[in-house]
């Protein structure tokens, strides 16, 4: 299985955008966000679950984006969410 990544809420916050979705990196550690955003000022990723997770998730990128892919770096078999606000 591969990385994956979906949209799950869209907001407008004044000349902002702010979208919410979900990721998991079934067998592969990392992989691509597509936000939707035409320029990513920044994005959160964090865990979904009830245990504590040996490793942390981070995000391999330098903001702002000229684009709305985020590359994340985590542990295989995570899941979890992200937020990201941009243009």
């Amino acid at each position: 299985m591969v990385f994956s990544s979906s949209i799950l809420k869209k907001y407008v916050f004044g000349n902002r955008r702010i979208h919410v979705g979900s990721w998991n990196s079934a067998l592969v550690t990392g992989g691509d966000i597509g936000t939707g955003l035409k320029r990513v000022e920044i994005l959160i990723p964090f865990f979904k679950g009830s245990a504590v997770e040996a490793d942390n998730v981070v995000v391999n990128e330098t903001f702002p984006l000229a684009s709305g892919s985020v590359t994340i770096v985590c542990s295989s078999g995570d899941t979890g969410y992200w937020f990201a606000i941009g243009l």
